[in-house]
């Protein structure tokens, strides 16, 4: 069924000779077909191979995952879309830099004997194709907001979070292979202070051996310092190139302000209690709501630089950023203005385990219309800044909440009350957003967290 089709197109594409001597060279094999690397976002020019999950000799069906890969944008599942049997792998996990198109596996029919494929290799399924130049990454509404929206993101605290969401980097999973945990444990290693040398930086048997006591460091040539290289991946050089072009192209300026979330506390308490444990709303999920509120009024941040003009979103989608062991990752929570805070909170546990799981599908992290970064799970951060993720103009970047004493008139006479308030500071792509336009964005948003009955309406 595919060996037809393979060598049919491999025959119309080279010259007389080769003609020959690949025709002679596939009639020595079964029926089959060359598996390539497959493009998995739209500015994917190569990945790497992480894991296979399936072997030579196994069966595979429409739909299930064949091998992760590694792409620019995030460590993703390749989902095999024939049916047959695998019968060569010919590219290990753990390669890197493998060109869009390149033969990574040979598939064929089921019932054919793959004993005469354990001599195929790579040079018979054509060799490695060239590496494909990069498509335009200003196209408006496709590219990726997974590696642009802060120089050190994480995920809010648990009560910023919703259940299982923007996990704390320093509590979460270590990203480690079953056998390096069980190894691990046995040396009385500490996974979270190492860093990974397997793919996608999981921890691997060897890293816990070399970490283990009495293990020799590696060390530099200079004998008073030791250190640990740690291969880029696709995903940390696609963060460093967009991060170093957004800070390079688009002028960025800064408005902060201090905003009270005491009513809104109050009024989340109230709602996760009427609940009775059928949901669970964060902060953030109102603070993704209040975007949504202000930038309908203030619609001039909710745009998007296109070169030749600037975009106004009728929609607000809200990429929120999401700190995974691949590194940080922004799903977006589509048409935020029309929907719920149950359905927003719904959504954002949804987007944040396919993230953490590498579930995630392109449609649900290129894009967007807005960001959120927040990093309100760790006390010490009272406010910081945000990278903005071209082409989009705006980032919130929220801080932790921390009690402030504020002066009050009572009939015994003054006193203090102490009020519960976060910092929040946007950062605006100046071409597109002016800055007295960013100034009436922050109000609208100020307004409405300062009273949240209105994100119910």
């Amino acid at each position: 069924m595919f060996g037809a089709v393979l060598r049919r197109r491999v025959l119309l594409s080279t010259t007389t000779s080769s003609r020959l001597a690949l025709a002679r060279f596939y009639a020595s094999f079964p029926s089959h077909t060359v598996v390539k690397m497959p493009a998995l976002s739209p500015t994917m020019t190569s990945g790497g191979i992480g894991a296979w999950q399936k072997k030579p000799g196994d069966a595979i069906a429409p739909g299930e995952v064949l091998v992760e890969i590694e792409t620019d944008k995030a460590q993703m599942d390749f989902e095999f879309q024939e049916e047959g049997v695998i019968a060569k792998i010919l590219k290990e996990a753990g390669e890197k830099d493998v060109p869009v198109g390149s033969p990574i596996a040979v598939l064929i029919d089921e019932g054919t004997d793959i004993a005469p494929f354990e001599s195929f290799s790579l040079a018979d399924a054509g060799g490695d194709a060239p590496a494909p130049a990069a498509k335009d990454e200003k196209k408006p509404e496709s590219e990726s907001q997974a590696a642009t929206t802060t120089s050190a993101p994480e995920p809010p605290p648990e009560e910023y979070a919703s259940e299982g969401k923007l996990e704390n980097a320093l509590n979460r999973e270590p990203n480690a292979t079953p056998a390096a945990k069980r190894l691990a444990k046995e040396k009385g290693v500490v996974l979270s202070s190492l860093k990974g040398s397997g793919p996608g930086g999981k921890i691997t048997e060897e890293d816990i051996k070399k970490a283990s006591p009495g293990a020799s460091p590696a060390v530099s040539t200079s004998a008073a310092t030791s250190f640990q290289d740690t291969p880029l991946s696709n995903m940390r050089r696609t963060i460093a190139k967009r991060l170093q072009e957004s800070t390079q192209n688009n002028p960025h300026f800064f408005v902060s302000s201090k905003i009270s979330v005491t009513k809104l506390l109050k009024l989340r308490q109230a709602l996760n209690n009427s609940g009775e444990g059928e949901y669970k709303l964060s902060v953030n999920d109102f603070l993704i709501k209040a975007i949504a509120v202000a930038s309908r009024k203030v619609p001039a941040a909710n745009s998007a630089w296109q070169g030749d003009s600037i975009r106004q979103y009728n929609t607000v989608d809200v990429s929120v950023a999401v700190a995974t062991p691949n590194g940080l990752i922004t799903p977006i929570v589509t048409g935020v203005e029309a929907r719920g805070l149950e359905s927003i909170s719904a959504k954002v546990k949804e987007l944040a385990k396919k993230a953490r799981d590498n579930k995630l599908k392109p449609e649900e992290y290129q894009g967007g219309t807005i960001s959120i970064s927040n990093m309100g799970m760790n006390p010490a951060v009272d406010n910081f800044t945000a990278v903005i993720n071209p082409p989009q103009a705006a980032i919130l970047a929220v801080g932790t909440a921390k009690k402030v004493p504020i002066p009050a008139e009572t009939e015994e006479g003054a006193s203090i009350e102490w009020d519960d308030q976060i910092t929040v500071t946007a950062s605006f792509d100046h071409k597109v957003v002016d800055g007295a336009v960013g100034a009436e964005w922050i109000k609208e948003f100020k307004k409405v967290v300062e009273n949240p009955l209105e994100l119910l309406l």
